[in-house]
């Protein structure tokens, strides 16, 4: 059962502070999964952008940016069930964003997992 003191989601936790932070200057000290992050922003971009296109990346929030980011990396890059890594997205989003912020990462989110079936966007 998932809580608040889950190793795995104080990664995260940590990991989105280090990406929301980056969005606005370079950080020094970055952890391994933030800089996993950062090494492929361009291709997580591209991919946001797509199942986003009313948001452009530069006009989204950015919290509920660096939070899409994450787990669009975990939905690529690891084993984590994509049901897991979505509902950890919202719990952030839920803890960090805006009033609307849950619902849509969970929106974006569920649009790349149900094209990535489909078609490779990288």
């Amino acid at each position: 059962m998932k809580t608040a003191r889950d190793p795995r989601h104080q990664k995260r936790r940590e990991a989105v502070k280090i990406l929301f932070a980056e969005s606005y200057t370079p950080q020094p000290k970055k952890n391994e999964l933030a800089e996993l992050v950062l090494s492929k922003k361009e291709a997580i971009d591209a991919k946001i952008a797509v199942a986003a296109p009313a948001w452009p990346i530069d006009k989204l929030n950015r919290i509920d940016l660096a939070i899409l980011r994450l787990a669009v990396y975990e939905l690529d890059n690891s084993d984590t069930p994509p049901k897991v890594v979505i509902d950890e997205a919202v719990e952030l989003a839920k803890e960090f964003g805006g009033e609307s912020s849950s619902s849509f990462v969970n929106g974006v989110l569920g649009t790349i997992y149900k094209r990535k079936g489909k078609v490779e966007l990288t």
